[in-house]
């Protein structure tokens, strides 16, 4: 007889409802692990969807700055986030509608820029170059990358810390930081607009 005619096939609904109970046992036994590998998937697949559909069609994809953004998920979005997310939380629990107003004002006020210095600063750094540099791309793109993130972040916010459970708040965050991240890597990568030419300019100026 043939055995395997008889096994029962399993609906995906079970399937995903298995994966969804063991990412949640997860993020109890492994909180700070498994959001940081959340973050990394986030960051992979944003930078790989804006290589892919967002930039010039002759451009070859560039692997090693896919990996550069999802190692940026993996350290420093992942686990900031954690604990970022968690003193707000312990700070500032409930819904009441003045307190998540109040988390989602925090978020974008003061955490937004400081994510944008961490993510300009990590990109910097691993691409080996200098702090002038640095401060040419932050002139530059610092307030972009700010008011774009108003446009996503305040809405999904007030869903966020309205109505998504604490342990879950990376996953949520996550998930829409995919799309996100589609503008976040085309801006985290773009060339600084006539960076030498300024400094040179700067220089002329100086010797005068």
């Amino acid at each position: 007889p043939i055995l395997s005619a008889n096994k029962p096939h399993q609906h995906p609904q079970h399937t995903m409802s298995r994966i969804w109970a063991s990412y949640n046992r997860l993020l109890e036994t492994a909180p700070l692990l498994t959001k940081a590998l959340t973050s990394f998937t986030g960051f992979t697949a944003g930078d790989a969807l804006a290589q892919t559909f967002v930039e010039p069609g002759d451009k070859p994809y560039d692997y090693l700055r896919t990996l550069k953004m999802g190692s940026f998920g993996l350290l420093i979005h992942g686990t900031t986030g954690h604990y970022f997310y968690g003193l707000l939380d312990s700070k500032l629990p409930g819904t009441k509608p003045v307190t998540v107003a109040t988390k989602v004002l925090i978020d974008q006020t003061l955490w937004n820029p400081c994510f944008g210095l961490m993510f300009f600063g990590y990109l910097n750094a691993v691409e080996g170059k200098s702090m002038s540099e640095y401060k040419d791309k932050i002139e530059q793109d610092l307030q972009t990358a700010v008011m774009g993130s108003w446009a996503v972040w305040v809405p999904a916010h007030t869903i966020n810390f309205g109505f998504v459970p604490p342990a879950q708040r990376l996953l949520y965050i996550n998930t829409i930081q995919i799309g996100y991240n589609i503008f976040l890597s085309f801006l985290g990568n773009k060339e600084v607009e006539g960076g030498e030419e300024v400094k040179e300019k700067g220089e002329i100026k100086k010797e005068l």
